[in-house]
Protein backbone atom coordinates (compact mmCIF):
# COMPACT_ATOMS: atom_id res chain seq x y z
CA UNK A 1 0.00 0.00 0.00
CA UNK A 2 0.90 3.86 -0.79
CA UNK A 3 3.97 2.42 -3.57
CA UNK A 4 4.00 4.67 -6.60
CA UNK A 5 2.99 8.23 -5.06
CA UNK A 6 4.21 10.50 -2.50
CA UNK A 7 5.06 10.08 0.92
CA UNK A 8 5.87 12.54 3.27
CA UNK A 9 7.27 11.40 6.98
CA UNK A 10 7.81 14.06 9.55
CA UNK A 11 9.96 13.27 12.50
CA UNK A 12 11.32 14.52 15.49
CA UNK A 13 15.19 13.42 17.75
CA UNK A 14 15.70 12.72 21.33
CA UNK A 15 17.82 13.11 23.92
CA UNK A 16 21.19 13.64 22.21
CA UNK A 17 20.75 15.24 19.34
CA UNK A 18 21.35 18.55 21.48
CA UNK A 19 24.43 20.81 21.23
CA UNK A 20 25.54 24.01 22.30
CA UNK A 21 23.95 27.29 20.49
CA UNK A 22 21.77 25.12 18.20
CA UNK A 23 18.66 27.69 18.85
CA UNK A 24 21.00 30.74 17.99
CA UNK A 25 20.09 30.83 14.37
CA UNK A 26 16.40 30.35 14.90
CA UNK A 27 16.25 33.42 17.34
CA UNK A 28 16.16 35.90 14.83
CA UNK A 29 12.66 35.10 13.68
CA UNK A 30 10.48 37.07 15.87
CA UNK A 31 7.56 35.10 16.31
CA UNK A 32 9.64 32.18 16.75
CA UNK A 33 11.41 33.94 20.02
CA UNK A 34 7.89 34.94 21.51
CA UNK A 35 6.83 31.17 20.78
CA UNK A 36 9.44 30.33 22.65
CA UNK A 37 8.97 32.46 25.04
CA UNK A 38 5.38 31.38 26.13
CA UNK A 39 6.84 27.41 25.81
CA UNK A 40 9.48 28.61 28.59
CA UNK A 41 6.32 29.98 30.53
CA UNK A 42 4.74 26.20 30.31
CA UNK A 43 8.54 24.51 30.95
CA UNK A 44 9.36 26.55 33.94
CA UNK A 45 12.99 27.27 32.00
CA UNK A 46 14.49 30.09 29.69
CA UNK A 47 14.74 28.12 26.16
CA UNK A 48 15.93 30.68 24.27
CA UNK A 49 18.74 31.11 26.92
CA UNK A 50 19.43 27.76 27.35
CA UNK A 51 19.20 26.89 23.39
CA UNK A 52 21.88 29.76 22.85
CA UNK A 53 24.39 30.88 25.23
CA UNK A 54 24.27 27.56 27.74
CA UNK A 55 27.58 25.32 28.03
CA UNK A 56 26.95 21.47 26.52
CA UNK A 57 26.90 20.03 30.46
CA UNK A 58 23.72 22.25 31.22
CA UNK A 59 21.85 21.40 28.23
CA UNK A 60 22.71 17.38 28.85
CA UNK A 61 21.28 17.49 32.39
CA UNK A 62 18.03 15.55 31.24
CA UNK A 63 15.24 17.63 33.05
CA UNK A 64 16.73 20.76 30.61
CA UNK A 65 17.38 18.55 27.51
CA UNK A 66 14.01 17.34 27.02
CA UNK A 67 12.10 20.59 27.28
CA UNK A 68 14.21 22.06 25.38
CA UNK A 69 14.37 19.34 22.02
CA UNK A 70 10.61 19.55 22.36
CA UNK A 71 10.77 22.91 22.18
CA UNK A 72 12.50 23.33 19.42
CA UNK A 73 10.81 20.94 17.39
CA UNK A 74 7.86 22.19 17.78
CA UNK A 75 8.23 25.83 17.70
CA UNK A 76 10.04 25.10 13.87
CA UNK A 77 7.13 23.20 12.82
CA UNK A 78 5.14 25.96 13.53
CA UNK A 79 7.53 28.02 10.55
CA UNK A 80 7.51 25.11 8.20
CA UNK A 81 3.36 24.97 8.43
CA UNK A 82 2.60 28.25 9.54
CA UNK A 83 -1.59 27.42 8.96
CA UNK A 84 -1.19 23.64 11.49
CA UNK A 85 -4.64 22.52 9.45
CA UNK A 86 -2.93 22.60 6.76
CA UNK A 87 0.04 20.29 7.93
CA UNK A 88 -2.62 17.28 7.65
CA UNK A 89 -3.16 17.53 3.74
CA UNK A 90 0.45 17.34 3.19
CA UNK A 91 1.88 14.71 6.05
CA UNK A 92 1.86 11.19 5.21
CA UNK A 93 3.23 10.26 9.03
CA UNK A 94 4.49 11.15 12.21
CA UNK A 95 7.01 9.55 14.26
CA UNK A 96 9.31 11.01 16.89
CA UNK A 97 12.45 9.09 18.69
CA UNK A 98 11.87 8.71 22.22
CA UNK A 99 11.11 12.36 23.83
CA UNK A 100 10.59 13.49 20.45
CA UNK A 101 7.56 11.24 20.69
CA UNK A 102 5.91 13.95 22.00
CA UNK A 103 6.69 16.14 19.65
CA UNK A 104 5.18 13.98 17.12
CA UNK A 105 1.69 14.08 19.24
CA UNK A 106 1.56 17.59 19.22
CA UNK A 107 1.94 17.74 15.35
CA UNK A 108 -0.88 14.83 14.78
CA UNK A 109 -3.09 16.49 17.60
CA UNK A 110 -3.49 14.35 20.12
CA UNK A 111 -1.92 16.84 22.39
CA UNK A 112 -1.89 20.82 22.71
CA UNK A 113 1.92 22.31 22.72
CA UNK A 114 0.99 23.29 26.58
CA UNK A 115 0.16 19.94 27.29
CA UNK A 116 3.32 18.83 25.72
CA UNK A 117 5.74 21.43 27.44
CA UNK A 118 3.86 20.09 30.94
CA UNK A 119 4.45 16.55 30.33
CA UNK A 120 8.12 16.75 29.03
CA UNK A 121 8.99 18.96 31.47
CA UNK A 122 8.01 15.87 34.35
CA UNK A 123 9.23 13.73 32.26
CA UNK A 124 12.58 15.21 32.43
CA UNK A 125 12.41 15.38 36.12
CA UNK A 126 11.25 12.43 37.45
CA UNK A 127 14.09 10.30 34.55
CA UNK A 128 16.52 12.40 36.10
CA UNK A 129 15.48 11.86 39.83
CA UNK A 130 14.94 7.93 38.47
CA UNK A 131 18.92 8.23 37.03
CA UNK A 132 19.99 9.79 40.66
CA UNK A 133 18.75 6.52 42.50
CA UNK A 134 21.55 4.40 41.32
CA UNK A 135 24.49 4.06 38.76
CA UNK A 136 23.51 3.37 35.55
CA UNK A 137 24.15 4.55 31.97
CA UNK A 138 24.17 3.71 28.69
CA UNK A 139 26.14 2.75 25.30
CA UNK A 140 26.01 2.76 21.80
CA UNK A 141 27.14 -0.97 20.24
CA UNK A 142 27.85 -0.05 16.59
CA UNK A 143 27.95 -2.91 13.65
CA UNK A 144 28.67 -6.35 14.97
CA UNK A 145 26.08 -9.61 14.12
CA UNK A 146 22.75 -8.47 15.70
CA UNK A 147 22.08 -12.08 17.02
CA UNK A 148 25.88 -12.54 19.04
CA UNK A 149 24.91 -8.47 19.95
CA UNK A 150 21.97 -9.48 21.52
CA UNK A 151 23.58 -12.52 22.75
CA UNK A 152 26.12 -10.51 24.56
CA UNK A 153 23.99 -8.08 25.84
CA UNK A 154 22.07 -10.75 27.89
CA UNK A 155 24.96 -12.16 29.04
CA UNK A 156 26.43 -8.99 30.92
CA UNK A 157 22.08 -8.14 31.74
CA UNK A 158 21.68 -5.60 29.55
CA UNK A 159 19.36 -4.25 27.91
CA UNK A 160 18.78 -3.51 23.95
CA UNK A 161 16.99 -0.06 25.19
CA UNK A 162 17.04 1.28 22.23
CA UNK A 163 17.25 -0.31 18.45
CA UNK A 164 18.08 2.33 16.33
CA UNK A 165 18.32 0.17 12.98
CA UNK A 166 21.49 0.81 10.57
CA UNK A 167 23.49 -1.83 13.01
CA UNK A 168 22.83 0.62 15.74
CA UNK A 169 21.83 -0.50 19.13
CA UNK A 170 22.09 0.97 22.11
CA UNK A 171 22.84 -1.65 25.47
CA UNK A 172 21.53 0.19 28.49
CA UNK A 173 22.04 -1.10 32.86
CA UNK A 174 24.23 -0.65 35.43
CA UNK A 175 27.59 0.85 35.37
CA UNK A 176 28.96 -2.83 36.44
CA UNK A 177 27.08 -4.23 33.29
CA UNK A 178 28.38 -1.72 31.35
CA UNK A 179 31.50 -2.22 32.26
CA UNK A 180 31.67 -5.71 31.96
CA UNK A 181 31.02 -5.11 27.85
CA UNK A 182 33.59 -3.20 28.01
CA UNK A 183 36.07 -6.27 28.97
CA UNK A 184 33.55 -8.56 26.79
CA UNK A 185 32.43 -6.57 23.52
CA UNK A 186 30.71 -8.18 20.67
CA UNK A 187 32.81 -9.54 17.59
CA UNK A 188 33.10 -6.40 15.13
CA UNK A 189 31.38 -4.15 17.05
CA UNK A 190 32.32 -0.68 18.51
CA UNK A 191 31.07 0.98 22.07
CA UNK A 192 30.75 4.20 22.21
CA UNK A 193 29.42 5.00 25.70
CA UNK A 194 26.69 8.14 25.90
CA UNK A 195 26.73 10.81 27.59
CA UNK A 196 22.98 10.57 29.85
CA UNK A 197 22.49 10.68 33.16
CA UNK A 198 20.91 6.47 33.28
CA UNK A 199 19.44 4.14 32.06
CA UNK A 200 16.54 5.09 29.90
CA UNK A 201 13.86 2.78 28.18
CA UNK A 202 14.67 -0.04 30.75
CA UNK A 203 13.27 -1.15 34.37
CA UNK A 204 15.16 1.16 35.63
CA UNK A 205 12.85 3.77 34.74
CA UNK A 206 9.80 2.25 36.86
CA UNK A 207 9.62 5.58 39.01
CA UNK A 208 9.37 7.84 36.63
CA UNK A 209 6.59 5.92 34.65
CA UNK A 210 4.46 5.90 37.71
CA UNK A 211 4.97 9.62 37.81
CA UNK A 212 4.16 10.37 34.67
CA UNK A 213 0.94 8.37 34.67
CA UNK A 214 0.01 9.94 37.14
CA UNK A 215 -0.20 13.59 35.32
CA UNK A 216 -1.28 12.12 32.00
CA UNK A 217 -4.68 10.48 34.36
CA UNK A 218 -5.58 14.52 33.79
CA UNK A 219 -4.85 15.20 30.21
CA UNK A 220 -7.49 15.28 27.94
CA UNK A 221 -6.63 14.06 24.31
CA UNK A 222 -7.56 14.11 20.61
CA UNK A 223 -7.27 10.82 18.01
CA UNK A 224 -3.98 11.91 15.89
CA UNK A 225 -5.27 13.35 12.24
CA UNK A 226 -2.57 11.52 10.34
CA UNK A 227 -0.96 8.32 10.95
CA UNK A 228 1.07 8.46 14.36
CA UNK A 229 3.75 5.44 14.55
CA UNK A 230 4.73 4.21 18.08
CA UNK A 231 8.38 3.92 19.56
CA UNK A 232 6.95 0.26 21.26
CA UNK A 233 6.02 -1.65 18.16
CA UNK A 234 6.75 0.68 14.54
CA UNK A 235 2.65 0.05 14.76
CA UNK A 236 -0.13 3.24 13.73
CA UNK A 237 -2.02 4.09 16.75
CA UNK A 238 -4.94 5.94 15.96
CA UNK A 239 -6.68 6.07 19.55
CA UNK A 240 -5.36 9.38 21.36
CA UNK A 241 -5.72 7.80 24.74
CA UNK A 242 -3.56 4.81 23.47
CA UNK A 243 -0.94 6.97 22.18
CA UNK A 244 -0.84 9.03 25.55
CA UNK A 245 -0.59 5.66 27.73
CA UNK A 246 2.58 4.67 25.32
CA UNK A 247 4.09 7.67 26.04
CA UNK A 248 3.87 6.88 29.85
CA UNK A 249 4.34 3.50 29.07
CA UNK A 250 7.88 4.27 26.14
CA UNK A 251 9.73 5.74 29.30
CA UNK A 252 10.77 2.26 30.56
CA UNK A 253 10.74 0.00 27.61
CA UNK A 254 12.89 -0.04 24.64
CA UNK A 255 12.80 2.57 21.56
CA UNK A 256 12.41 0.31 18.43
CA UNK A 257 13.40 2.91 15.77
CA UNK A 258 13.95 -0.03 13.74
CA UNK A 259 10.48 -1.12 13.44
CA UNK A 260 9.12 2.54 12.57
CA UNK A 261 11.48 2.75 9.79
CA UNK A 262 9.97 -0.50 8.58
CA UNK A 263 6.59 0.87 9.10
CA UNK A 264 7.81 3.60 6.92
CA UNK A 265 8.93 1.26 4.47
CA UNK A 266 5.61 -0.13 4.42
CA UNK A 267 3.93 3.05 4.02
CA UNK A 268 5.54 3.86 0.66
CA UNK A 269 7.56 6.95 2.59
CA UNK A 270 9.31 8.98 0.00
CA UNK A 271 10.33 12.13 1.59
CA UNK A 272 11.22 12.43 5.16
CA UNK A 273 12.02 15.84 7.50
CA UNK A 274 13.64 15.56 10.18
CA UNK A 275 12.80 18.69 13.24
CA UNK A 276 15.21 20.51 14.91
CA UNK A 277 18.07 20.01 16.69
CA UNK A 278 18.34 17.50 13.18
CA UNK A 279 20.75 15.04 12.07
CA UNK A 280 20.48 11.99 13.95
CA UNK A 281 17.13 10.22 12.07
CA UNK A 282 17.74 11.00 8.72
CA UNK A 283 21.19 9.82 9.66
CA UNK A 284 19.08 6.33 10.55
CA UNK A 285 16.86 7.06 7.45
CA UNK A 286 19.75 7.22 4.73
CA UNK A 287 20.84 3.94 6.02
CA UNK A 288 17.64 2.14 6.33
CA UNK A 289 15.65 3.45 3.70
CA UNK A 290 17.93 3.61 0.83
CA UNK A 291 15.72 5.94 -2.12
CA UNK A 292 14.08 8.29 0.55
CA UNK A 293 15.19 11.73 0.33
CA UNK A 294 15.63 13.65 3.60
CA UNK A 295 16.21 16.90 4.80
CA UNK A 296 17.22 18.14 8.04
CA UNK A 297 16.21 21.09 9.39
CA UNK A 298 19.21 22.07 11.63
CA UNK A 299 18.97 26.34 10.76
CA UNK A 300 16.21 28.96 9.25
CA UNK A 301 18.76 28.42 6.40
CA UNK A 302 17.18 24.93 5.44
CA UNK A 303 13.61 26.13 5.13
CA UNK A 304 13.61 26.70 1.83
CA UNK A 305 14.66 23.31 1.14
CA UNK A 306 12.16 21.73 3.92
CA UNK A 307 9.50 23.52 2.34
CA UNK A 308 10.48 22.11 -1.02
CA UNK A 309 10.30 18.66 0.07
CA UNK A 310 6.89 19.46 1.80
CA UNK A 311 5.64 20.80 -1.64
CA UNK A 312 7.05 17.65 -4.19
CA UNK A 313 6.36 14.91 -1.55
CA UNK A 314 2.97 16.09 0.64
CA UNK A 315 -0.11 14.10 -0.30
CA UNK A 316 -3.29 13.70 1.58
CA UNK A 317 -2.94 11.31 4.28
CA UNK A 318 -6.08 8.85 4.64
CA UNK A 319 -7.41 10.38 7.66
CA UNK A 320 -7.16 13.83 6.70
CA UNK A 321 -10.58 14.55 4.84
CA UNK A 322 -12.25 11.30 6.58
CA UNK A 323 -14.22 12.30 10.20
CA UNK A 324 -11.39 10.59 12.35
CA UNK A 325 -14.02 9.65 15.20
CA UNK A 326 -15.67 6.80 13.17
CA UNK A 327 -12.54 5.68 12.11
CA UNK A 328 -11.23 2.37 12.73
CA UNK A 329 -7.56 1.76 11.14
CA UNK A 330 -4.75 -1.43 10.76
CA UNK A 331 -2.29 -0.57 13.07
CA UNK A 332 0.17 -2.63 10.70
CA UNK A 333 1.03 -4.56 7.61
CA UNK A 334 -0.67 -7.94 7.15
CA UNK A 335 -4.07 -9.47 6.37
CA UNK A 336 -7.27 -8.32 8.16
CA UNK A 337 -9.58 -11.29 9.97
CA UNK A 338 -12.95 -9.76 10.83
CA UNK A 339 -14.32 -10.77 13.95
CA UNK A 340 -17.57 -12.01 13.05
CA UNK A 341 -21.11 -11.70 13.98
CA UNK A 342 -21.83 -7.96 14.85
CA UNK A 343 -22.95 -4.61 13.58
CA UNK A 344 -22.25 -2.45 16.99
CA UNK A 345 -20.07 -2.60 19.19
CA UNK A 346 -18.77 -1.17 22.36
CA UNK A 347 -15.56 1.01 23.61
CA UNK A 348 -12.92 -1.77 23.71
CA UNK A 349 -14.69 -4.80 21.48
CA UNK A 350 -12.52 -6.32 19.17
CA UNK A 351 -13.41 -5.61 15.40
CA UNK A 352 -10.55 -7.82 14.13
CA UNK A 353 -7.25 -8.94 13.31
CA UNK A 354 -4.38 -8.27 11.65
CA UNK A 355 -1.78 -11.26 11.01
CA UNK A 356 1.53 -10.22 10.31
CA UNK A 357 4.40 -11.73 10.09
CA UNK A 358 5.51 -11.63 13.40
CA UNK A 359 2.27 -12.17 15.84
CA UNK A 360 -1.22 -11.12 15.63
CA UNK A 361 -2.47 -7.75 16.40
CA UNK A 362 -6.01 -7.05 17.67
CA UNK A 363 -7.48 -4.33 16.54
CA UNK A 364 -10.24 -2.86 18.64
CA UNK A 365 -13.16 -0.18 18.78
CA UNK A 366 -12.01 2.85 20.25
CA UNK A 367 -15.09 5.05 20.73
CA UNK A 368 -17.62 1.71 19.78
CA UNK A 369 -21.28 2.68 17.96
CA UNK A 370 -22.44 0.91 14.95
CA UNK A 371 -21.74 0.10 11.33
CA UNK A 372 -22.10 2.52 8.87
CA UNK A 373 -19.42 0.20 6.28
CA UNK A 374 -16.68 -2.19 6.36
CA UNK A 375 -14.02 -0.68 3.81
CA UNK A 376 -12.06 -3.67 3.57
CA UNK A 377 -13.24 -7.71 3.47
CA UNK A 378 -12.35 -10.31 5.93
CA UNK A 379 -8.67 -11.91 4.34
CA UNK A 380 -7.70 -8.73 2.63
CA UNK A 381 -4.21 -7.24 2.44
CA UNK A 382 -3.89 -4.11 4.71
CA UNK A 383 -1.62 -1.41 5.14
CA UNK A 384 -0.29 0.37 8.44
CA UNK A 385 -3.47 3.31 9.05
CA UNK A 386 -5.61 1.71 6.32
CA UNK A 387 -9.07 2.75 7.29
CA UNK A 388 -10.72 -0.35 8.06
CA UNK A 389 -14.72 0.03 9.04
CA UNK A 390 -16.86 3.40 9.61
CA UNK A 391 -18.83 3.47 12.81
CA UNK A 392 -21.58 6.19 13.33
CA UNK A 393 -20.84 6.86 17.40
CA UNK A 394 -23.62 6.34 19.28
CA UNK A 395 -24.61 7.79 22.73
CA UNK A 396 -24.98 4.32 24.43
CA UNK A 397 -21.77 3.16 22.99
CA UNK A 398 -19.52 6.00 23.25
Amino acid sequence: MGHGRAVLAIVAPGQGAQSPGFLLPWLDLPHLRTRLGWLSACAGMDLAELGSTADAATIRDTAVAQPLIVAAGLVALLEVFPVPAEAFGKVGVGAGHSVGELTAAVGAHVLSAEQAMVLVRERGKAMAAASAASPTGMTAVLGGDRAEVATVLARHGLVAANDNGAGQVVAAGTLAELEALQADPPAGARLRPLEVAGAFHTRHMAPAVATLAGYASAVTTHDPRTRLLSNADGSVVHDGREVLGRLVRQVAAPVRWDLCMATMGELGVTGVLELPPAGTLTGLVRRALPGVETVALKTPDDLAAAADLVERHGAPNPLADSPTWRMVIAPSKGTFRRHEGTDRFAAGDLVGVVVTLRDEQPVTAPHGGHVVEWLVEDGDPVGPGQPLVRLHPQAAHA
